[in-house]
């Protein structure tokens, strides 16, 4: 399983937003420079996400875009199943027709525990647990050098 661009730069757009929450909102360029990641993409990655309630936009001269709820509250998988659309790691989940044997198949259980266990970690995972995580990965660097 490979995840599109899509979703791993919006989750690290996200991220630069979570690790500002409670500041000023940011802006697109910001966030493009900080992550490398082009001007046009970004805002679309950042529409999905404000459609889905995770991202607000602020107007005016300081205005850009900010978390709608505090990082604690935004699980990894509203955020992965918002820029990547369902999981589903076999046809036969979609469609059982797609597969006479669908409803006996051994092969079919062991897809459907990779599913549940990708969406068993994104759920419990935080945009907060990232925020620390990334605070220490900073530290531990830091520290070596």
């Amino acid at each position: 399983m490979k995840l599109s661009s899509r979703t791993r730069y919006g989750m690290r757009a996200i991220l630069e937003l979570a690790m500002e929450y409670g500041k000023s909102p940011l802006q697109i360029k910001s966030i493009a420079h900080r992550e490398d990641i082009s001007n046009k993409y970004l805002e679309q990655l950042i529409a999905m996400l404000k459609s889905a309630g995770l991202v607000r936009s602020v107007r005016g001269p300081r205005g850009g875009y900010s978390l709608a709820k505090p990082p604690a509250e935004i699980r990894l998988k509203d955020i992965f199943l918002t820029l990547e659309g369902p999981m589903v790691p076999a046809e036969c989940f979609e469609h059982s027709e797609y597969c006479p044997g669908c409803t006996d198949c051994a092969t079919r259980q062991i897809w459907q525990k990779l599913q549940n266990a990708i969406l068993g970690v994104l759920e419990s995972v935080t945009l907060a647990d990232l925020i620390d995580q990334s605070i220490r990965s900073k530290k531990m660097t830091n520290y070596h050098i």
